[in-house]
């Protein structure tokens, strides 16, 4: 099996056979880490679409296509944007006929009528669609007239809102999930020629701030979304009309700025989640964030460390977290803005350093608050 670890978007990859390659998605390409078995070492073997900054990357299973979403190259005129390869990441092409922009932030693909969809998430935010596999693309404008798009601001330079997170509803593909950074989780029941805000979730405080990281629908109750956001972790029974602030009562947590969440295949009350202690505007000073992972073993209630292997106290972010599910079992893995990749072959009771001095796993500008240089 070939999985993927990047900072933006869906992260689980299944397959009959156990993982042997990785495609790890940096601000200069895809580094490629391949093991000839299940039992033998990683090493890194090369590295695709170098000088891009990949923010996505996608295995489309029913074709065995992999896409990969980029940013415009800093001072570059083309380059970003969406590229796709055929033969298993040997040669790519760019497919961005019909986009506005150059810049995907996340790539995910929905099974209609027995064919694959292809949707991307773009900065500026917005959303299109491919019904050919990426030859061309089609936009969801409606994304873009929802109430307050004023409002969407990312405050890294150049301070514009994209599109973090896509998530499907399994019983219907018409039914999607759009989380802006920063600005609005959005709900189309229409394949996205409407759309409507869900709310509730907002601070009492400050209704503007809306950092959505990632939103996903739990596998055994599609009605049951869990979303990370900047202020935390949040839970909804009701397809989100509805939310917990679970950061604020769960026991044993510590991950202030939550990323990354995935379910264990075994057990979907078993939740893997990955972050640092404070927020990136801390790092900018500390130049540490305090990063783990953590595991929940009741749906997100009560929290414990799951870091064992990893540093002790680690200065980069954990900004990627994957899974890679077979028969056999699963295996976990986390990519840091150092450039440093850990797997976890034991349900994160421990974790491997397999690959390090790699370009920074980051996405938008995280890595340069880490840097003691950064301005």
């Amino acid at each position: 099996m070939t999985a993927c670890l990047f900072p933006n978007g869906f992260n689980v990859y299944r397959d009959a056979e156990p993982v042997t390659r990785l495609l790890v998605g940096t601000i200069q390409g895809a580094s490629v880490i391949e093991r000839e078995s299940p039992c033998a070492s990683w090493e890194v073997t090369g590295r695709v679409l170098d000088g891009l900054h990949i923010s996505s990357l996608m295995i489309e299973p029913l074709r065995g296509g992999i896409f990969a979403g980029a940013h415009l190259p800093r001072d570059a005129q083309e380059g970003g944007g969406l590229h796709v390869s055929l033969d298993s990441g040997k040669s790519w092409q760019r497919r961005i006929n019909g986009f506005s922009t150059q810049h995907v932030f996340c790539v995910r693909w929905v099974e209609e009528h027995g064919k694959p969809i292809i949707y991307a998430g773009t900065e500026p935010a917005g959303l299109f669609r491919s019904e050919d596999y990426g030859e061309t693309w089609r936009d969801r404008p409606a994304l873009r007239t929802v109430p307050n798009t004023d409002k969407w601001m990312f405050p890294s330079p150049p301070h514009i809102a994209h599109v973090k997170t896509i998530a499907f509803d399994p019983r219907d593909p018409q039914t999607i999930y759009a989380g802006v950074e920063q600005g609005a989780l959005l709900q189309t029941i229409d394949g996205g020629h409407t759309w409507r805000e869900l709310e509730s979730f907002s601070r009492q405080d400050d209704r503007s701030y809306k950092d959505i990281h990632q939103i996903t629908i739990r596998p055994s109750n599609p009605d049951e979304l869990y979303m990370t956001t900047g202020p935390g972790l949040y839970h909804s029974n009701d397809r989100g009309e509805t939310w917990e602030h679970l950061t604020m009562s769960a026991q044993g947590f510590r991950v202030g700025y939550p990323d990354h969440l995935i379910y264990s295949p075994q057990d979907d009350r078993v939740l893997f989640m990955s972050g640092a202690s404070e927020d990136p505007g801390t790092w900018r000073e500390s130049h540490h964030a305090d990063a783990t992972v953590m595991r929940s073993k009741d749906g997100g209630r009560t929290w414990e460390q799951a870091s064992q292997g990893l540093p002790q106290s680690m200065r980069a972010n954990i900004e990627a977290m994957s899974i890679a599910i077979s028969p056999d079992g699963f295996v976990l893995f986390a990519g840091t803005t150092d450039g440093t990749i850990f797997c976890s072959e034991d349900g994160a009771e421990s974790w491997q350093e397999i690959a390090s001095g790699l370009p920074p796993v980051s996405k938008s500008r995280h890595y340069f608050n880490l840097q003691a240089t950064a301005a």
